[in-house]
């Protein structure tokens, strides 16, 4: 090799690696930019319930179905959107699914009416569902470097723990220096730019050959809406009317149709076999009622900060701050210790009992009750959900045979996607009937409305702390012995947990 050959090869690795580290910058930007949106879109709209439940005239059982639009559809539909990414291409799936959120959340913006809110929300919900599945597989493919893959990851991680909190303050931000109406419009400029860096910047992935299991998609997530109509309509009409009963009809119906068409799909998009461990199935279980009590946390107390104790958006948003440290802080201290030296059922069991205690806590609230009342509870509730978080997905995880690695990570997600508003709407049919029989004698209508809505939250907490309870003496039952998680094994579980697209518990 002659001298003059030699530096020749080096300018060009140079400038070779510099462009590369330049366009693994702007995939990362594009990347986590999309994950926060979707992230963020669970609870940027909490903060707003008590504005767009007056501006469109929602009832209080009817508000959750704010909410529960989105994360059904994202839920229901996540499995599908991963399936789209293999067999269409990753690139256009997370493009197209960014198009389908960013003209749903204009037309959320512009909305009128509750119909038309909720329409808009279901539509963000199928959108986000073909985008985060292929945002991370993307992730995962253009960085190989391990060293670079563990470092996006890390940063992925720390968007979907942030965004939750980012969300409530943005949410209480926009809310109250412009309207409700920009939780939604502040998507449009970010998920443009967004689908603008992902058409300059990312590579489309092969297509693999196979076929949609839509038939198990719509049935499941049908079924499930079915279900959460049935309860919200009992809270609002009772358990005997017909819709309610037609709703449930039809829930029992689609559910039991979609097990028959997973036991004979060729590709099916949930493996029922996942089922039959009884580690994972407890976990999914034991996961579901930890969110349900999450999301009722959320929904209840932005109204009781904002309605009864007179809090602005922003201060409503903030006021939340330290329960998304907690579990954050928890979560670390539970992945990083308590995982490693007890056994994951006793780390769970523990997670679930500290979450128990601080709803039983939130179940004495009361009118006159000042946020320094809800610290302790709030404070606890996130300490055990973040201990019992990442325990919970490596449980979810557990024994799983590697064709199937990808349907339970997703399955985990579905399950908290799902449960939150499958347990959100059973919460707000306990806070609709008993609301309903309150005891408001002598009190004029605005000390009705409020001592009506403290009993039913406060009644909500205590059959939602009942779940926990009795989920804590499950795990402590059906878990099977297991030995601490090794500090190797245990990062896997937790960057899955983290990098599938889930409305974080913070």
């Amino acid at each position: 090799m002659s001298a003059e050959t030699l530096p020749a090869p080096v300018e060009r690795s140079t400038e070779t690696s510099g462009t590369s580290t330049a366009r693994h910058r702007a995939v990362l930007a594009v990347i986590l930019t999309a994950q926060l949106m979707v992230v963020l879109d669970v609870s940027i709209v909490n903060i707003a319930m008590p504005s767009i439940q007056r501006a469109l005239d929602f009832s209080p059982t009817g508000l959750s179905w704010v909410v529960n639009a989105y994360t059904l559809t994202f839920g229901g539909l996540l499995l599908l959107g991963a399936r789209a990414g293999d067999l269409l291409g990753r690139r256009v799936t997370f493009i197209t699914g960014l198009a389908i959120f960013t003209i749903a959340s204009m037309v959320g913006g512009f909305a009128e009416n509750p119909g038309s809110l909720l329409a808009s929300r279901a539509a963000q919900g199928i959108g986000a569902a073909l985008a985060s599945p292929s945002a991370l597989a993307l992730l995962m493919t253009m960085f190989p470097n391990p060293k670079e893959r563990t470092r996006a990851i890390g940063y992925y991680t720390a968007v979907s723990i942030g965004g939750a909190a980012l969300g409530l303050i943005a949410g209480g931000l926009l809310t109250e220096w412009l309207s409700w109406r920009w939780v939604f419009f502040v998507n449009v400029p970010f998920a443009v730019a967004v689908i603008a860096g992902g058409r300059a910047f990312l590579v489309e992935t092969p297509r693999a050959q196979g076929r949609f299991d839509l038939v198990g998609a719509l049935t499941s997530t049908a079924g499930m809406t079915s279900l959460v109509y049935g309860f919200v309509s009992a809270a609002s009409d009772g358990w005997t009317d017909v819709r309610t009963l037609s709703a449930f009809g039809a829930g029992v119906v689609l559910l039991a149709a979609f097990i028959a068409v997973e036991l004979r799909a060729p590709a099916p998009i949930t493996p029922l076999r996942l089922f039959l461990d009884r580690t994972r199935s407890t976990a999914y279980v034991a996961r579901l009622l930890l969110v349900a009590g999450m999301m009722g946390v959320f929904f209840f107390l932005t109204q009781f900060l904002q309605d009864v104790l007179g809090y602005s958006p922003i201060r409503a948003g903030l006021a939340f701050l330290p329960l998304t440290a907690m579990v954050f802080l928890s979560s670390q201290v539970s992945a990083r210790i308590w995982s490693q030296r007890f056994a994951p059922q006793y780390v769970i069991a523990a997670g679930l009992s500290i979450s128990t205690v601080g709803l039983l806590w939130l179940s004495e609230l009361h009118a006159g009750a000042t946020y320094w009342h809800l610290l302790g509870p709030i404070l606890l509730f996130g300490m055990g959900n973040g201990t019992a978080f990442v325990p919970l997905t490596t449980a979810g995880l557990s024994g799983v045979a590697p064709q199937d690695a990808g349907a339970a990570s997703g399955l985990v997600n579905v399950t908290q996607q799902v449960g939150g508003s499958l347990g959100l709407a059973v919460l707000v049919t306990i806070f609709g009937s008993v609301s309903k029989g309150a005891d408001v004698t002598g009190l004029s209508p605005a000390e009705a409305a409020t001592h009506a809505f403290v009993v039913g939250a406060d009644r909500s907490f205590l059959i939602a702390s009942g779940w926990l309870l009795l989920t804590t003496l499950i795990v402590l039952t059906m878990l099977r012995p297991s030995r601490p998680t090794p500090v190797v094994a245990a990062q896997e579980p937790v960057e899955r947990m983290e990098l599938e697209p889930v409305a974080d518990p913070a």
